[in-house]
């Protein structure tokens, strides 16, 4: 996945580049507004400082939501209530309050990855090698015949097929289907993916990524 840090403070931004670029996000980063809006087409993830030098990160927000549905994380220190409200108003889709978690930071980013994901699907189904999910519809049919998934089976399929290949991390599919990552929740998640080749039809449909997590291993038609 892409992320787009814009950040102006130096000491911040090393510490959280690599942080990220560990548990597999791909990250650029800006320090400044400048440039922003000519890079909201090359990335999934925008995290926004409010604080900028050049511009206010709340009028920078309105003016990506102006151009992109990019997903927005505005990660600042204003706690306060007004601050989270402006910019949600302003378009962000997410607020986190420096300092965090940088685990909650990554299950933000994926969760409003997904969440813009699951809005660009919702209209039109995604096929993979004869395996349709209509997310809208909260169906899945394969060959045209329609398959019953449990409602778990059906959010881990939907969170594979909509990353379209990319890798989805096992603890982002934990931390957003299960809510947890404990070990009955890792034996679980073992069974539904078991239980989901078996009913597809498609036991290589779905790869394991070895230490990683899964995507598909095909290629959308």
């Amino acid at each position: 996945m892409r992320v787009l840090l814009v950040e102006d403070d130096d000491r911040v931004a090393h510490a959280l580049v690599p942080a990220l670029v560990k548990r597999g996000l791909a990250v650029r980063r800006l320090a400044a507004g400048r440039g922003v809006l000519d890079l909201v087409g090359e990335v999934d993830v925008i995290l926004l400082d409010l604080g900028l030098p050049d511009i206010d990160g709340m009028t920078l927000c309105r003016q990506i939501r102006a151009v992109s549905d990019v997903a927005v994380i505005v990660v600042s220190a204003r706690g306060e209530v007004d601050d989270r409200i402006q910019a949600l108003q302003a378009g962000a889709d997410d607020y986190l309050v420096k300092p965090y978690d940088v685990g909650e930071l990554v299950a933000r980013v994926h969760a409003v990855r997904r969440r813009s994901g699951d809005k660009g699907t919702q209209g039109e189904p995604v096929t993979f090698r004869g395996v349709t999910l209509d997310i809208g519809r909260h169906e899945v049919r394969v060959d045209g015949e329609p398959v019953n998934l449990s409602r778990k089976e059906f959010q881990v399929l939907s969170m594979i097929m909509v990353a379209r290949g990319e890798v989805v991390r096992r603890e982002q599919v934990l931390s957003e289907v299960w809510g947890r990552n404990g070990a009955a929740e890792n034996r679980s998640l073992d069974v539904h993916l078991a239980t989901l080749r078996t009913k597809l039809g498609r036991p290589d449909l779905v790869e394991t990524v070895r230490g990683v997590g899964y995507r598909l291993s095909g290629r959308p038609e």
